[in-house]
């Protein structure tokens, strides 16, 4: 079986993408097609749900997107918190596993795809890009605040004036220990409403010394700032400011937007920017 040694440091994104030749393929929506293999996700957890309920299911959309010729596979922890699994009656040490299982079951994933591609005598589909030996990445989903309240409010980033950049840290901060010391390749921050998260996401990243990179994206609704109404181009910024972040992202925004937005990012960051919308 073939695997590939890419250091998990902020190089580790250049270096895939030299590898990729400087382009790479992110998986789709997970909870979307976990319905179409009949999960039922009408819960707070959404798609963390089936890492109780039904893990294998989370490993097959894992392989379909690898068949399809993803290049990254994102964790089902999006909408996944100690706090929310608690709230369901697990204990700390239980929820904590529970995180750590969508970390596995992505690796688990890849380890399968590696060794079918292994056994395959023609090593590829014949479309240039499927290939055996291609680097894979983990991405462990992190979901904002406003997922965990499964109220919509990470599409609104309105978390009240008692909310600040400090009760932020400490909500996210065992759980993005837990799963950067799980083993994926990088953090996927996603759907970041608003500046204090992060701006909490940037200071966590440095006081708990994670080692492996992490991508901030965000998500818009008029074309120019983040859902809350903050600056877009602040937010980045903040991203920016933070080491361990080697790429800016938009998700979850209507795609008329997401050309200027790209063109106005670009104007302020010094590095890599992943595109992606759902």
């Amino acid at each position: 079986m073939e695997t590939f040694n890419i250091p998990a440091t902020p190089s580790l994104m250049k270096e895939f993408l030299r590898q990729m030749g400087g382009t790479a393929v992110i998986d789709g929506g997970l909870a979307t097609v976990l319905e179409l293999h009949g999960a039922d996700l009408n819960d707070p957890l959404w798609s963390a749900k089936c890492l109780l309920t039904s893990p294998h299911l989370i490993r097959s959309v894992h392989l379909d997107y690898l068949e399809a010729g993803a290049d990254i596979i994102i964790t089902a922890s999006y909408q996944a918190t100690i706090q929310g699994f608690e709230a369901k009656g697990f204990s700390r040490e239980q929820s904590e596993n529970l995180l750590k299982k969508s970390v596995d079951i992505a690796l688990e994933a890849r380890r399968i795809y590696y060794e079918r591609w292994s056994k395959s005598s023609s090593g590829g589909t014949g479309d240039g890009r499927i290939l055996k030996n291609r680097p894979i990445l983990v991405a462990a989903s992190v979901g904002s605040y406003g997922a965990y309240l499964a109220d919509g409010s990470e599409y609104s980033g309105c978390y009240g004036e008692a909310m600040t950049v400090n009760a932020l840290k400490e909500f996210h901060r065992r759980r993005v220990q837990v799963l950067a010391e799980a083993g994926p390749d990088i953090i996927a921050f996603e759907t970041v409403p608003n500046k204090i998260e992060a701006q909490a996401f940037a200071e966590l990243l440095e006081e708990e010394h994670i080692k492996i990179p992490a991508w901030l994206t965000f998500n818009s609704k008029d074309g120019v700032n983040v859902v809350s109404g903050d600056s877009l181009l602040q937010c980045a910024s903040i991203a920016e400011s933070c080491k361990q972040v080697v790429a800016v992202g938009i998700n979850c925004t209507p795609p008329r937007f997401i050309h200027d937005l790209i063109l106005a990012i670009k104007k302020v960051l010094g590095f890599f920017f992943f595109l992606l919308f759902c």
